[in-house]
């Protein structure tokens, strides 16, 4: 007390910034290389990198991913089986020979998670045990195998249902979940709907951003219209510790430069939305 007046100490607010990690996905480079990824995330400050395994010898070589990692002081966070159609051949023609070697090259390279699409329609086999292979190769490991949600593909005016069990991964029972904010905008879906659905086995995210094209668009978050501003607020009031992978299409840079300006401009908002106040203070 001080001349008849009470002083209070005034505290400023609290940020909370998550434990979760954010990291660059080497797809985000594409045409360039797997190298090139590394080289970037390393300059830009990502805190390490999602390894896309496809047609580029590098992303399937894990000793020369190591080489990269240790090189570039950049962790490898994750590995992403290869799902694609250009991967078919990529490491078997097995789809279950695939996620086997995703796995050990998780294990061997120390990320902690294995991004996977549900399966095509056609793969028939596979797809009937999917469900069931996927929890069965959790149970063997320490790795999380979390199933990134899809879309259905458009032409026109035409829908192809292209996944199976379904592309709404929320719809089936798996331990961990990716959520892919442009595949949300590509399925039309409402992604905090979904987010919500996920509960606490969402592990993963690929940040980027869309307008609902036919298209799976993967701008740079900020540019479309997905709510990828209050998701990685969400994520930071609720502690969230997985990892949060920038993964954004750069394939029309004009030149080296303008692709890392986008790829710097997506970690900033990316830093800047996954901090939380605590509260305001009170006197």
């Amino acid at each position: 007390m001080t001349g008849g007046r009470t002083l209070s100490l005034v505290t400023e607010p609290v940020v909370r910034i998550p434990d979760a990690k954010v990291a660059l996905s080497t797809a985000s480079v594409y045409p360039e290389s797997t190298a090139t990824a590394f080289e970037i995330a390393a300059r830009l400050g990502y805190d390490g990198v999602e390894v896309m395994v496809w047609t580029d010898p590098v992303s399937q070589d894990i000793d020369a991913l190591r080489r990269l990692s240790d090189y570039h002081r950049m962790p490898i966070l994750a590995v992403h089986a290869p799902c694609l159609l250009i991967t078919q051949r990529v490491w078997s023609t097995d789809p279950w020979v695939k996620l086997q070697r995703a796995k050990a090259a998780a294990e061997r390279l120390g990320a902690t998670t294995v991004v996977v699409h549900p399966p095509f329609r056609w793969q028939r086999s596979y797809a009937r045990d999917f469900v069931r292979g996927i929890w069965r190769m959790a149970d063997e490991t320490d790795v999380r195998f979390a199933v990134e949600n899809m879309y259905p593909w458009r032409y026109r005016d035409r829908e192809l249902l292209a996944y199976a069990p379904d592309w709404d991964v929320t719809k089936d029972d798996y331990r961990h979940f990716t959520v892919d904010l442009s595949h949300t905008a590509t399925a039309r879906t409402e992604a905090l709907d979904m987010i919500a659905r996920m509960g606490d086995r969402l592990a993963h995210v690929h940040l980027a951003d869309g307008n609902g094209s036919n298209k799976d668009e993967h701008l740079v978050p900020g540019r479309g219209k997905q709510p990828c501003a209050e998701l990685l607020e969400r994520l930071a009031v609720s502690g969230f510790d997985g990892h949060i992978v920038v993964e954004v299409n750069t394939r029309r840079a004009m030149s080296a430069a303008e692709r890392e300006a986008d790829l710097a401009e997506a970690l900033a908002f990316t830093r800047l939305h996954l901090a939380s106040p605590t509260g305001a203070a009170r006197p």
